[in-house]
């Protein structure tokens, strides 16, 4: 993964913000929460641009509400308070978060639109999810919906809402169906984009503010780059 592609407290990209939480466009690269790499996470990054913004003395409270795989992009929620952090917590576990995302594949699916209902097993050794068509010992029922919004010469763009919340959902079960995302190896894709990146954006968040109780909606910008830029 290229290193400039990584946030800093310079060039964070931030959506919402207010006293209870901060959203923040994830660029690919970044890893929400801190991980056996050793690598500096995107929390840490907020924290220490709140801490800089507010000029705060000591630590800055931040909770990390959900998380976005490494090589993806888009809408990351974090929670700025102590009260907000378990009914953000409670709202995502209970998919009361409405989420959209973006992916460009290069196979066209032969449906425009579908519902995509697999059952998905994990295997932690390979950090991977493979699709079955029926249950299998060990699996978890996955639901997506997608459409097709945008042909490009050699791409698709497809929209995708989440009903469940499944490990490597989207990518596996788009590769499932034959069509695997740009860049995305690990699922089939022929190679990978030069930044490391996968061509999966988590575009859209619809939800209840978790203490003014006020609905929220946000749309991060896609990364730049010529495919993405086609695209909008």
């Amino acid at each position: 993964m290229s290193k400039k592609q990584h946030s800093t407290v310079e060039n964070l990209q931030v959506l919402f913000e207010d006293n209870h939480l901060i959203v923040i466009n994830k660029r690919p690269g970044d890893i929400v929460q801190g991980d056996k790499t050793g690598d500096k996470p995107l929390s840490e990054t907020v924290k220490a641009f709140l801490k800089k913004k507010y000029n705060k003395p000591g630590n800055v409270y931040l909770g990390v509400v959900h998380r976005l795989d490494r090589p993806t992009s888009g809408i990351v929620v974090f929670a700025k308070t102590s009260k907000a952090l378990p009914r953000l917590n409670k709202m995502f576990a209970e998919k009361n978060a409405k989420k959209t995302y973006w992916a460009i594949v290069k196979n066209r699916p032969s449906d425009p639109e579908k519902k995509l209902v697999h059952w998905l097993k994990r295997n932690t050794k390979q950090n991977k999810s493979y699709a079955h068509i029926k249950e299998v010992d060990d699996s978890k029922k996955a639901v997506l919906s997608y459409r097709l919004i945008k042909s490009l010469d050699n791409y698709h763009l497809l929209e995708i809402d989440l009903e469940t919340g499944r490990h490597h959902q989207i990518r596996s079960q788009l590769t499932a169906i034959g069509s695997p995302i740009k860049g995305d190896l690990k699922y089939g894709f022929n190679r990978s984009n030069d930044d490391g990146s996968i061509h999966l954006h988590a575009r859209k968040l619809r939800l209840t503010h978790p203490v003014k109780k006020d609905v929220l909606e946000i749309v991060a910008p896609v990364p730049n780059d010529s495919i993405w830029n086609a695209c909008v």
